[in-house]
């Protein structure tokens, strides 16, 4: 598929990064990349729902677009990106992974996936 190897660019440029997704707007993987872990896709599925609702509430106030979503936890961190068309890309990054590098790679990444929807 065409988006898989721009994920595993991702992840190959990426210390600490252990699975990326494209998902579309109802929280189904559309392609993944990584670690193919079902949890991945069920923290998808869940952070969609967040980015979601994010995504209302910044249109709401007129605050712009949004950019980027970024999520920390105990075991690590999630990185969300909202794309063209209601889809969306997420990275999912380990506790030591350069959460700096993660924003700006999948920036990168965001206008490589957006070029091909």
């Amino acid at each position: 598929m065409l988006y898989v190897p721009v994920l595993e660019d991702l992840l190959a440029s990426l210390r600490g990064a252990h699975a990326a997704l494209m998902l579309d707007s109802e929280g189904e993987v559309v392609v993944e990349a990584g670690d193919k872990q079902w949890r991945h896709r069920l923290i998808g599925a869940y952070e969609g729902i967040s980015l979601s609702t994010i995504k209302k509430i910044v249109e709401r106030h007129r605050m712009g677009a949004l950019d980027y979503v970024l999520r920390r936890h105990t075991t690590g961190a999630v990185l969300l990106r909202p794309l063209k068309d209601g889809y969306y890309l997420l990275v999912s990054l380990g506790p030591d992974a350069p959460l700096w590098e993660a924003v700006h790679r999948s920036a990168v990444t965001k206008v490589s996936l957006d070029a091909d929807l």
